[in-house]
């Protein structure tokens, strides 16, 4: 794949060797200051509320003053943020530092996405985005133990890691991508300006203006994507949560979280077998929801660790396979030069679910208990399978053959 790929794939694995602090957030915030889940879980949905216009933010920047420039605001908007939270004396002041780290951590999503999806073209997205998951497991790997480590010894320093993991991601890209024209790196080729994430709203690449929300495709995918990464954010918000429920401690989540990103890995050259290359986009997505459902339904009977590691496993599989497919079904559907800008249109999904998140999870959990959250979780996801041919079988046809669905498994 191209040099710029795998910067962005290194770096990613960087930055995600100390992602390991939002998933402690609530628990910070009840151990640290005495809150109430419920108080807890609004906090982390301020967070989530502020990720919204930061996704849109940074489609529209990517094209105005560059996709590296962008890139690199995102990540030192974020560390300083969480140093903020690390150094916060009371909960007013975790909460304003939450906000401006939600309103700094999707600005790095709609550049680096599209990135990939221009370096290396329809028929290859699959693998691309593959490996960039499988970079984000790798740093997940050491992220998950490093956060059962520090989570014994002091929650704050998660933040403080994962802050300083951000800043060195920053330098890395700062120093390693292709430096930003007068008004962004690919302005010539129409991605930036006219037609990208940045352009002025209504610029348009070779075909005309982009608007991504008059697509009715992309509202398909958006309307199943936002239950997708709702389901993904719960499993972030509320497994530490769902730990302590169950008489364990919650910073063991660290370990499920390494155990999902070591399943990531170990199971990510099944993407090149010749079956699963195979497959059309809608069925591979409808087995990936199935096996998340197959997981979450573990969650929702776990007593054990051991339990709870399997059913990781399997929901990580689940989660890999939706993932690797989802984001080029989108970049598929932009026009010429408009590849940013659905990316960061789609990627509104996550700041939704990320509000939501935790208060379904806080209240679904106080009110019901942890068997009913994972429980209704699974189902959430087998409608998400049953819809799959239905939501994206119509926007695939003619969407050009994946590149290796004929080799061999690699």
């Amino acid at each position: 794949m191209p040099r710029t790929v795998w910067l962005l794939v290194v770096a990613r694995a960087i930055n995600r060797l100390g992602a390991f602090s939002l998933p402690f957030l609530t628990v910070l915030i009840g151990t640290e200051f005495g809150a109430g889940t419920t108080t807890a879980g609004l906090v982390s949905a301020g967070f989530g509320l502020a990720t919204i216009p930061s996704r849109v933010a940074g489609g529209r920047l990517a094209g105005r003053i560059g996709r590296r420039r962008t890139i690199v605001l995102g990540l030192v908007g974020c560390a300083l943020a969480q140093l903020g939270i690390a150094a916060a004396g009371s909960l007013a002041a975790v909460a304003v530092f939450a906000v401006l780290l939600g309103l700094s951590f999707e600005l790095y999503e709609p550049p680096s996405q599209a990135l990939i999806a221009d370096a290396v073209g329809p028929a290859d997205r699959v693998r691309a985005y593959g490996a960039l998951n499988a970079a984000l497991a790798v740093g997940g790997t050491g992220a998950g133990l490093i956060a059962a480590g520090l989570g014994r010894w002091d929650l704050r320093w998660l933040f403080v890691v994962d802050a300083l993991t951000c800043l060195a991601c920053a330098l890395t890209l700062r120093l390693a991508l292709p430096a930003d024209g007068p008004r962004g790196p690919y302005a010539a080729r129409g991605d930036g300006n006219d037609g990208g994430a940045g352009g002025d709203g209504d610029a348009g690449g070779d075909d005309g203006p982009v608007r991504p929300w008059r697509d009715r495709g992309l509202w398909a995918m958006f309307t199943s994507g936002t239950a997708f990464a709702l389901v993904s954010m719960q499993i972030v918000m509320a497994l530490p949560l769902t730990l302590g429920h169950r008489g364990l401690r919650p910073a063991d989540a660290g370990l499920l979280f390494t155990a999902s990103a070591v399943t990531v890995v170990a199971t990510q050259p099944a993407l090149r077998l010749r079956r699963l290359a195979a497959l059309p986009d809608p069925a591979a997505m409808a087995l990936g929801y199935a096996l998340l459902a197959a997981g979450l339904a573990g969650y929702a009977m776990a007593r054990g660790l051991p339990a709870f590691l399997a059913a990781t496993a399997v929901l990580s599989v689940g989660e890999m396979l939706v993932l690797a497919r989802v984001l080029g079904v989108v970049a598929g559907l932009a026009p010429p030069g408009g590849t940013d800008r659905y990316l960061a249109a789609y990627g509104i999904s996550w700041g939704i679910a990320t509000v939501a998140a935790p208060v379904t999870a806080t209240q679904l959990l106080e009110r019901a208990g942890a068997g009913t959250l994972w429980a209704a979780t699974a189902a959430l996801c087998l409608a998400l399978a049953a819809a799959q041919p239905l939501v994206v079988g119509p926007l695939t046809r003619g969407f050009p053959v994946r590149s290796g669905a004929g080799g061999p498994a690699s």
